[in-house]
C-alpha cells in the first residue's frame, strides 16, 4: 500500500469528516486549506438506503460463482450453472450461504438501513420450487438451478433482521415462456406470494438481470429489444396489480460505456430497450464496473486495469464515467426519474487481486461521494460476501477494508448532499453531506490519492477525525 495515502472521517460537535488523505496535517510542504461547513450549499439528497449491497442468487441456491484467486480448490463438479458461453475454470462451487450466521447478520445490520439485492445473471435461469418439492428434485426444463422455499425464507428472515428490504429480479429463461415465446408471470407470482405470506418486503424489482447481454444471461436465442418490451409490458401489468408499492427498475444495463467490453456478440443496447419500454420503469437502473478483472482476461476483449493505476485520476473517475453515460440516457428517455446503480464493484468477474485490499477503499469511497453528489439514489455493492470483491471474506465473514469504509460512511454520512467547496489540489477529492443524526452537523470525506504530496485542511469548528490507513507494503 502507498505509504502516503490513507482514509479517514472526522466527526463530532457540528462537524464530522471522513478522510482518505496522505500523512498527518502539518507535514513539511503541506499548505493548509480552510473549509467552511457553515456555508456549504445543499445540492441534493440521496435515499436513506443509498449504500446497499448484493447477495447473488447463486449464493442463495448454491452453485458456481467466481473462483477466488486464493482458492485451493482444484476440481469443480461436472456441468454447472455458470452463464452461457463462459469457461467453467473461472468458477468455484459454493454451498448456499448461511444467512442465519450471527456474525454475518451483525456485520450486515451495522450497514443498515440498506437494500439487499438478490439477483445476478444466475437469477435469470433459476426456478422457484413448487410447494412440496425438495432441493434434490431435478431442475425443470428451461432452467439451470432451483431456489427452494426454505432458501428464500432465509432471504426474507435475513432482510428483516438487518433492516434491508429486498431488491430482486426474476427468471426469464425458456421455462417461463408460453407457446408464443412471451414471458409469463407464474414464477414471479410464486415468489411474490411466498414473500408476502412470510412477512417479507420486496422494495424494488427488475424483470431480468442485465438485458444488454441477453443470451449470456439465459434468454432465448435471438432475444431482441422488441421481445424485451413485450415481456416488460406483461411484467409491468402483473406487478402493478400484485403489489403497486414495488418500484420497477430498469433497464439494468452494463458494459456500454467503454469500460467493460462484454464477451458476447449480441449486445442489446439500452437506448433500444428504452425506446420501447421506458414508460414501464419507475426508476432508471444500471450497473457499472471500472474494468474486467484479470480473471477474465482470457476473453481477449476485456478492458483491464492494474494495481499501479489504482490511485490515478482516470481510475477514480470510472464510476463518474458510467453515471454520465447512463445518466444521459435517463435524461433522454426517463427525465426526472431516480437513478439506481444496482450492481457495482472494483472490477467485473469477481474483482481483481487487490479488490480485497485497502487500496480499493479509495475507489470505493470516491465513487460513493461522487455518485451521491451526482444524484444517484442507491448504490448496491457487489457483493456482501462472495469472491474477491466481497465486503466480507466469504467463508469466515471477516471484514475486509472496504467494509470499514462502508461502516464509517453509514455512521457519518447523512442523506443531504452538500457542496464541499474547491479542493486545493487535483489529487484531493472532497465530498460533504449532512452529519447523520446530528441536525446542523456536517460530515466531510477527504480523499488524497497522491503518493507523494501531503494535504492539510483547517477545520474551523469542534470535530473528530476518523482515519483509515494501512501499513506500507
Amino acid at each position: 500500500m502507498r505509504k502516503r495515502s490513507f482514509a479517514g472521517f472526522i466527526a463530532g460537535g457540528i462537524f464530522a469528516a471522513l478522510s482518505v488523505v496522505p500523512a498527518i496535517a502539518g507535514e513539511p510542504g503541506a499548505k493548509p486549506s480552510s473549509i467552511a461547513p457553515a456555508h456549504m450549499a445543499r445540492v441534493g439528497t440521496v435515499d436513506e438506503r443509498f449504500q446497499s449491497y448484493n447477495i447473488e442468487m447463486v449464493e442463495i441456491t448454491g452453485g458456481r460463482f467466481w473462483k477466488p484467486y486464493a482458492s485451493t480448490q482444484t476440481a469443480n463438479p461436472s456441468g454447472g450453472n455458470q452463464p452461457t458461453g463462459m469457461s467453467a475454470s473461472l468458477y468455484e462451487f459454493r454451498k448456499p450461504i448461511d444467512l442465519y450466521n450471527p456474525r454475518l447478520r451483525k456485520l450486515a445490520a451495522a450497514l443498515g438501513p440498506a437494500y439487499v439485492r438478490v439477483s445476478g445473471t444466475w437469477a435469470n435461469t433459476t426456478f422457484f420450487q413448487d410447494a412440496g418439492a425438495t432441493a434434490s428434485d431435478k431442475v425443470p426444463d428451461g432452467y439451470k438451478a432451483i431456489l427452494t422455499r426454505k432458501a428464500w425464507k432465509g432471504v426474507i428472515d435475513f432482510s428483516n433482521a438487518v433492516d434491508a428490504p429486498i431488491v430482486t429480479s426474476f427468471a426469464i429463461s425458456a421455462g417461463t415462456r408460453d407457446a408464443s415465446g412471451i414471458w409469463t408471470p407464474a414464477q414471479a407470482k410464486e415468489i411474490l406470494d411466498f414473500t408476502q405470506a412470510n412477512h417479507g418486503v420486496i422494495a424494488a424489482a427488475e424483470l431480468m438481470n442485465e438485458p444488454t447481454m441477453p443470451e449470456m444471461g439465459g434468454s432465448p436465442k435471438g432475444y431482441s429489444a422488441a421481445d424485451y418490451s413485450k415481456d416488460l409490458a406483461v411484467f409491468h401489468a402483473f406487478l402493478k396489480q400484485a403489489d403497486p408499492k414495488i418500484i420497477i427498475l430498469g433497464p439494468g444495463s452494463v458494459g456500454e460505456e467503454g469500460m467493460v467490453i462484454p464477451p458476447v456478440s449480441n449486445i442489446m443496447r439500452a437506448k433500444d430497450i428504452l425506446a420501447g419500454a421506458a414508460q414501464y420503469f419507475d426508476a432508471f437502473s444500471y450497473h457499472t464496473y471500472g474494468a474486467v478483472s484479470s480473471r477474465c482476461s482470457s476473453m481477449g476483449r476485456a478492458a483491464n486495469t492494474t494495481l499501479d493505476a489504482a490511485l490515478t485520476e482516470d481510475w477514480l473517475a470510472r464510476g463518474d464515467k458510467g453515471e454520465q453515460y447512463y445518466g444521459a440516457l435517463r435524461d433522454r428517455f426517463m427525465p426526472g426519474k431516480p437513478m439506481w446503480n444496482t450492481e457495482t464493484a472494483q472490477t467485473a468477474c469477481g474483482g481483481d487481486r487487490w479488490a480485497s485490499t485497502f487500496v480499493d477503499s479509495f475507489r470505493y469511497l470516491n465513487q460513493l461521494g461522487d455518485l451521491a453528489k451526482r444524484g444517484v439514489q442507491v448504490q448496491a455493492h457487489n457483493t456482501l460476501a462472495a469472491s474477491d470483491y466481497g465486503l466480507l471474506q466469504e467463508y469466515t465473514f471477516e471484514p475486509r477494508p472496504n467494509y470499514w469504509s462502508a461502516l464509517l460512511w453509514r455512521k457519518l454520512m447523512g442523506t443531504t448532499v452538500l457542496e464541499a467547496g474547491a479542493s486545493p489540489a487535483a489529487s484531493l477529492h472532497l465530498y460533504a453531506q449532512c452529519l447523520r443524526n446530528h441536525p446542523g452537523g456536517v460530515a466531510l470525506l477527504a480523499i488524497n490519492a497522491s503518493e507523494t504530496d501531503a494535504q492539510s485542511l483547517n477545520v474551523p469548528v469542534k470535530s473528530e477525525r476518523y482515519t483509515l490507513t494501512a501499513k506500507a507494503q
